[in-house]
């Protein structure tokens, strides 16, 4: 799982949908992977690929249904979720033992 820093330069510059030249499509997304930002605090937050297979897992599922809940499901661009980065990292960490995940 990578974790990088948002580039907060980009935050408000990125258009709804697929436009080209967007920052947060800068970078390959690998298969079978969904990009994510956890968006804690003012710094833009990080990105992070969380694989799909995790998806199904009740905490990032719930996670999911929060993000839902905060930012709605027509979120452009990358999956902003509503958690702390340490928070997340635990989670994620949590749902790769119990769906048999590697960390890649």
């Amino acid at each position: 799982m990578a974790w990088k820093r948002k580039n907060s330069g980009a935050a408000g510059s990125s258009s709804p949908g697929r436009g080209a030249g967007s920052a947060e499509e800068e970078e390959k997304v690998p298969r079978g992977h969904v990009p994510m930002v956890v968006a804690g605090g003012d710094d833009g937050g990080e990105r992070v690929m969380v694989s799909v297979r995790l998806l199904s897992d009740p905490c990032i599922a719930e996670l999911l249904d929060m993000a839902a809940q905060r930012y709605g499901y027509g979120q452009p661009g990358v999956l902003r979720v509503p958690c702390d980065a340490g928070q997340f990292r635990r989670l994620v960490d949590g749902a790769m033992q119990r769906c048999g995940v590697s960390s890649a």
